[in-house]
Formats: structure tokens, sequence, C-alpha cells
């Protein structure tokens, strides 16, 4: 990684930071696939995964007197079991898989409320989000939309699923950065300092993200994080189609 990579990294952290600081996700999706472009599989995760927990973090601090910490707890007990599970598989992640996976996920936040109802507030439910959310976090680097179908029915307002999505975050991706720990070895002096200087930018852009966040109205919250996020899909499935096509 040039140093001209590196700075453009530290800019795309800010934006995709507060990309995730108003829609809650969307951002983590952008800048996996920008760390993609330059890092090994697991190894992308992996940053991602540090940078995001800056990002998440600070969001999640924001916000912090509307986390539901019962919620959170049920879904960290899925996140654990569902780690537990890749561990024991060894699983590896490949570049067309994860590409073609995230691109599917969006999917999911289309599908008609009366198809799946799932609701986070609900104990169970919560238990499903962190199984089938982490697990997904680990596979393949994101969960965003996955996650979101948990909480965007639920009858709490933005800044409540905000925070509790955020909090959710920093304990996911904290579990991906050990994940792939062996994977981070590869990263030069370099790469692991601009890794650290990402700090102000991700937690600069999760502030400018919260302040967004509180002028927009719950409808256009929802409304806008669908396509946003169908976007960034289509865009990662004709990638790990192409990939597919010209392995």
């Amino acid at each position: 990684m040039s140093i001209w990579v590196a700075a453009a990294l530290l800019v795309a952290v800010f934006f995709t930071s507060t990309l995730s600081g108003i829609f809650g996700m969307a951002g983590g999706l952008v800048l996996l696939g920008i760390l993609l472009a330059i890092l090994p599989v697991g190894t992308a995760i992996a940053v991602q995964g540090a940078i995001q927990i800056i990002s998440n973090g600070s969001r999640a601090f924001f916000s912090r007197a509307f986390i539901d910490w019962k919620i959170l707890g049920i879904i960290c007990l899925g996140l654990l079991v569902a780690g537990i599970i890749l561990f024991i598989v060894r699983y590896t992640p490949d570049l067309a898989t994860v590409c073609i996976a995230i691109g599917l996920l969006p999917i999911l936040v289309w599908i008609p409320q009366s198809w799946l109802t799932l609701d986070a507030s609900k104990p169970h439910h919560a238990f499903i989000c962190g199984f089938v959310g982490g697990g997904l976090n680990l596979a393949v680097g994101v969960s965003g939309p996955t996650v979101d179908i948990f909480f965007i029915r639920t009858p709490m307002d933005r800044r409540k699923i905000i925070a509790t999505k955020a909090a959710t975050q920093v304990i996911s991706h904290a579990s991906k950065v050990v994940f792939y720990w062996n994977a981070t070895m590869v990263l030069t002096p370099l790469e692991w300092g601009a890794i650290v200087l990402a700090a102000p930018f991700a937690i600069g852009g999760a502030s400018a993200g919260h302040w967004v966040l509180q002028r927009l109205t719950d409808a256009n919250f929802k409304a806008w994080t669908r396509w946003i996020v169908t976007a960034i899909g289509i865009f990662y499935l004709a990638r790990g189609i192409s990939l597919l096509i010209w392995a």
C-alpha cells in the first residue's frame, strides 16, 4: 500500500463512517469493498473490522442513552454460538463467494413484513439475529442488511435502532478481528499506521452522521436505507459474478 492509497483510505473511512452514522449500516459495505481491492480477503475483513469498531463504537457512545442492553446481550449470545461453529469447521473465505453473498443480502430488506416478521425486541428473535447476522459478519465481513431486518420493523424509534445496532456491531466486529487475527500478520508498518490514523477519521465521520441522523424523519430513514443498501449490493453481486466468469 502506497502513501497515496493510505491517504485515500483515510478519506474513505471518514465518508463511510458518516454513511453508517446516518443509516446504521452501508458504510461498512462500502469500506469492505475498498479494502478487498487492496488486501487479501481475510486481511481485508479483519482490517475493516478494526476500523468499524472505532466507527461503531463512537456511534454507540454518541447514542449510548438509547442502547437496549437486554437486546444486546441476547444478540451477543447468538454471535458466540455462530463463532464457535465457524471455528470448529475451520472456515476460510474466498473473494468471489464473499462478493456474491454480500450482493444477495439486500434482497432481505425487500421481503414484505407479512412474509417474515422479525423483531429484535423479542428474545428469541434477538438470538437468531446474533446467530445469523454475527455468523455472516464473520463469514463474509458484513451483515448489515441481515441485522437490519430484525430492527427496521421493530416498534423502536430510529435513535434506539441506531444505538443498539451500533453496540451490537462493536462486539461483532471485535470478534471478526479475533477470528482473522492471523491474516493481519501480512500487514506492513505503513498499513498498520493507516489503521491507527483511521481512528479520528472514523470518529469524525460518525459524529457528522449522528448530526444528520437527528434531522431525518423515521420514514425517510427507513426508505433511504433500503435503496442505498440495494445499490451497494448490486455492485458486489456484479463483481462476484465477474470473478467467477473470469476465474
